[in-house]
């Protein structure tokens, strides 16, 4: 990755100014930018404002704030996260691995080791995010089939093949038609049950 073709917008998180200070220096001279140094009691408003590609977290003596901050980060921010260890603490690479954290490493002396954790996390990121819209997909399409199988009291393959013609018909991904077999689910009654009423507004009088 060119950071000069492609800079990234990165959040550093510390309870140290200091700290915050010194790794976003070594951000910013791989050619990327520091949209906000925040301590770990900050991170949610900065991540829910400034929305960054990626977050690093420096840990130092304080491993359950930062453990905290990166939940935040996880939750709010939906980015891939760097932990730099001031400390070592097994337990704490074992609890920030559980919450989503995509590496670790120990020191920013030499910037270039930042720099490849940054290239390793992104890949490692979009990797996540592609199996996670595949299990997404195939959710989807399995709750439709179910859905046609109910319905239409055929087999799995009838229903699959139900959705697979239709999609060709209108020019449509299998998924789409699998979304909106589950939307018409949803707005359309279970058989022998009323529809639900639509409310109604009072009106001003005219009189």
């Amino acid at each position: 990755m060119d950071p000069t073709l492609n800079p990234l917008r990165i959040l550093v998180v510390s309870g140290l100014e200091e700290r915050r200070r010194d790794v976003a220096g070594a951000i910013e001279s791989l050619g990327h930018r520091v949209i906000q140094e925040a301590e770990p009691s900050r991170v949610g408003p900065a991540t829910s404002a400034e929305r960054p590609d990626v977050a690093v977290v420096v840990v130092g003596e304080g491993s359950k704030d930062a453990l905290a901050g990166i939940d935040r980060i996880v939750h709010e921010a939906t980015c891939p996260v760097i932990a730099i260890l001031d400390v070592e603490d097994p337990l704490f690479i074992r609890e920030a691995a559980k919450r989503g954290i995509f590496a670790y490493i120990t020191s920013v002396e030499d910037p270039r080791e930042l720099e490849s954790s940054i290239d390793i996390v992104l890949r490692r990121f979009a990797e996540y995010q592609d199996l996670e819209g595949a299990f997404s997909r195939r959710a989807v399409t399995e709750r439709a089939k179910g859905i046609l199988m109910e319905r239409h009291a055929i087999d799995e393959r009838e229903a699959f093949e139900m959705l697979r013609t239709e999609a060709r018909h209108t020019n449509r991904k299998l998924v789409d038609v699998a979304e909106a077999v589950l939307m018409s689910h949803r707005l359309l009654p279970r058989s022998g049950e009323p529809a639900d009423p639509v409310p109604i507004r009072d009106h001003p009088s005219t009189s």
